[in-house]
């Protein structure tokens, strides 16, 4: 089964369109971390993480603001909602109510602002952390995420790799990457040897074009590595084992496709194929690769 690590880019316009907040605070008399992503676009839909501090599992949360009222469901138990009265994305503080449907019980909300991610170009600012709706299963991610002053672009600096029990910090990585929301990190068996990897979304290009950098476990060491691989768009293919890179230019009218075997945690390239558009049959016709080059 091929496994497609897809992407959407947001520039600049659509990033300023879109508000990542973080609060902390407590659900009754528990500890949690919240992670906001408004879309001022979207017809008041939110996207959200949040986790519990006793265990730091990541929960994903999908929800809208509908007349000042923001209101979440857990995706994996959708019996499970936050709601916040009177919702402001200003106030610094937020209070609201967690409810277990099923179980007909109800948690007072109380939470703090921490951050705000300004886009503004006139602001600077640096390692600022937000957690993944991915994780492993003893360990959970968080982004480390900075600004320049004068880009309006905020990009990834780095990932912390942190123990979820004992919440202490595992690894960490430096980074340089474009920030594409709260959907940065994928996990997949990248290599093909029965463990689980990740990736950080690097960059988006022109069309569909989208790359990542990838990080190997190591069983020996109990730790992740840069790997080697590149390409653009790859797609890991469990079942037999290969990586399929495909290159779209000039509004799709030309695409490139290699295939590569993993050796020795490297890229081994065994096939390329190069499809140019033809304007008499209207379809992408094979060409030789120096005619893609």
């Amino acid at each position: 089964m091929r496994i497609l690590i897809f992407t959407v880019a947001f520039h600049f316009f659509i990033l300023n369109g879109i508000c990542q907040t973080s609060y902390s605070g407590l659900v009754g008399k528990d500890t949690i971390e919240l992670v906001t992503d408004i879309d001022r676009y979207s017809h008041g839909n939110v996207n959200a993480i949040y986790s519990f501090r006793k265990n730091n599992e990541p929960i994903v949360l999908r929800g809208k603001i509908t007349e000042n009222k923001l209101t979440f469901f857990e995706v994996s138990r959708d019996s499970i909602g936050l709601t916040f009265d009177h919702f402001d994305m200003n106030q610094k503080n937020i209070n609201g109510t967690w409810t277990d449907y099923k179980a007909k019980k109800e948690l007072t909300i109380t939470l703090h602002k921490d951050f705000d991610i300004d886009y503004s170009d006139s602001i600077e600012w640096k390692d600022k952390e937000i957690i993944q709706p991915v994780s492993f299963k003893n360990q959970y991610f968080k982004l480390i995420i900075s600004k320049k002053k004068g880009d309006f672009d905020a990009y990834v600096s780095g990932v912390k790799i942190i123990q979820k029990k004992t919440d202490s910090l595992r690894q960490q990585v430096d980074l340089d990457c474009q920030l594409i929301g709260l959907n940065n990190i994928s996990l997949s068996d990248y290599n093909f040897d029965g463990y689980l990897d990740f990736s950080v979304f690097e960059h988006s290009y022109a069309g569909p074009n989208t790359s990542s950098v990838y990080f190997l476990y190591n069983p020996r060491t109990k730790r992740y590595f840069k790997s080697s691989f590149s390409g653009v768009s790859l797609e890991f293919d469990t079942k037999s084992k290969t990586i399929f890179e495909r290159n779209q230019c000039c509004g799709g009218s030309t695409i490139t496709t290699a295939i590569y075997r993993v050796v020795k945690n490297k890229m081994v390239l065994i096939g390329q194929h190069c499809y140019i558009w033809d304007e008499k049959k209207q379809d992408l016709v094979e060409h030789k690769m120096k005619d893609c080059e």
